[in-house]
């Protein structure tokens, strides 16, 4: 199939990559000349495992292309799907703008068509904006289209293995024509248990920000949980494996740690709060998720100002993991933002090591220093603190920190180490929902295996 993507921001670089990696000429229209230079180079803008390969191997065939040219991009396109941002704008609602400005550029593209084209919207959009755009569209041309929703459903640091193996794929269509294109466009990644749900536009809409609510509810869920058993001295793993256990509930997004982040979760649960306010009807569920993950952040700075007595004031506090997940260098609404501005803000020098995440992060926090090696953001810190479980993180030399560091005290905002093996380590370990453990002096024997 002959298919465009317009904006090649995260969602619509791994489709179009995916897409054109199954056989289809892709063309993918963005306005950014930067971005453009890169990708024409089989450059990723973005770190995703496995994405710079897939770019570099359908660039050389031909399939992929990248342009600014609108009216070639449309030309004989038998999809095209529209990828663009749709940020939370300054009043809390979601920004349509760069969504409208395609639909009437590609109206205007389209006039004349005599062919049918499948208009997908792709971007994460309030419940009656695909119906929005087609009406649109409508006004300013007198074509032949069907218009679909099509929701993604990526996670950062596994987007190809979610697009080319997905849990589902979910479609709002209107017609015979628009059910039938995506059922083509679709087909190499279907089957073997990966069905293709075909839904009124609409319940398409709503099926993403509802899935991505009640993810982001578990995680909430989980972290109020964890503040119970700090309060009451139970542990959150316990708690956590004697609830899970339950075959209803399962283990899947219930882990303790800062909250999410991300360019989805906060966004669509602030979206779905605002939906219960258009219509009278208080999302108070999801109002609260969004308070806990919000407290979250704030609970754990709370936690390293009262171990140096309520003051960080001239304090060296070292940061593992900037990134709001692992496997990406994503930064948006990250807890590592707000830690390290509250720490910056009590007087702290923060010192900060990311694999990926350092060039996104020193955008938003340019006042961290970052440095290129964990244990050199650990020199002569007072603490430090986890805030991305990154698999590097998870066995740190023990010997190698106290010879940066002194004394050893580690806050882990995301559970990764073990509470006996720290404390047989002589580390000071602060973790989420379970005990905190004393450090304490050890022998050079008790340092021989990485903790």
């Amino acid at each position: 199939m002959r298919i465009t993507i317009v904006g090649t921001g995260y969602v619509g670089l791994v489709t179009g990559t995916c897409l054109a990696d199954a056989g289809n000429d892709v063309a993918c229209l963005d306005i950014d000349p930067r971005r453009l230079a890169m990708l024409a180079q089989g450059q990723s803008p973005i770190y995703e495992p496995g994405l710079a390969e897939m770019l570099d191997r359908n660039i050389d065939s031909g399939r992929l292309v990248f342009t600014d040219d609108r009216d070639a991009a449309y030309a004989d396109a038998e999809a095209v799907f529209i990828c663009v941002g749709t940020p939370t704008g300054k009043d809390g609602r979601c920004d349509l703008g760069a969504v409208h400005a395609v639909a009437d550029d590609l109206a205007d593209a389209l006039a004349g068509r005599d062919d049918h084209v499948t208009v997908v919207v792709k971007s994460t959009v309030p419940v009656g904006t695909t119906h929005g755009i087609a009406e649109r569209i409508r006004q300013r041309c007198d074509v032949a289209f069907s218009i679909v929703n099509n929701p993604e459903f990526l996670r950062e640091g596994s987007a190809l293995e979610d697009f080319t193996r997905p849990d589902r794929i979910v479609c709002g269509v209107e017609d015979t024509h628009g059910a039938t294109i995506m059922q083509r466009v679709y087909a190499p990644f279907t089957g073997a248990g990966r069905p293709l749900l075909v839904l009124d536009v609409r319940s398409s809409e709503m099926v993403k920000y509802a899935s991505n609510a009640m993810l982001a509810c578990k995680i909430s869920f989980i972290n109020e949980i964890a503040t119970l058993c700090e309060r009451y001295g139970a542990d959150i793993d316990s708690v956590r494996e004697g609830m899970c256990s339950d075959s209803r509930i399962g283990t899947s997004f219930f882990r303790p740690g800062l909250g999410y982040g991300g360019s989805c979760f906060p966004k669509d649960t602030i979206a779905v709060v605002e939906m219960g306010e258009d219509c009278k009807a208080p999302a108070l569920v999801n109002a609260a998720v969004h308070e806990i993950n919000q407290r979250q952040r704030t609970w754990f700075v709370d936690r390293i100002l009262g171990h140096f007595g309520g003051s960080v004031e001239g304090r060296r506090i070292a940061m593992w993991g900037l990134a709001f997940k692992p496997r990406t260098d994503d930064v948006r609404d990250a807890p590592s933002i707000d830690i390290a501005r509250a720490l910056l803000e009590g007087g702290a020098e923060v010192v900060a090591y990311d694999p990926e995440a350092s060039e996104t992060f020193t955008a938003e926090v340019p006042d961290v220093t970052i440095v290129e090696d964990k244990y050199a953001a650990a020199a002569n810190a007072d603490a430090l603190v986890v805030c991305t479980e990154w698999s590097e993180f998870t066995a740190p030399d023990v010997r190698q920190l106290r010879a940066a560091m002194g004394d050893v005290v580690i806050f882990d905002g995301r559970n990764i180490y073990d509470r006996e093996e720290m404390g047989r380590k002589g580390v000071h370990y602060y973790s989420v929902g379970r005990p905190t453990v004393e450090g304490a002096s050890v022998t050079e024997a008790a340092l021989e295996d990485p903790a």
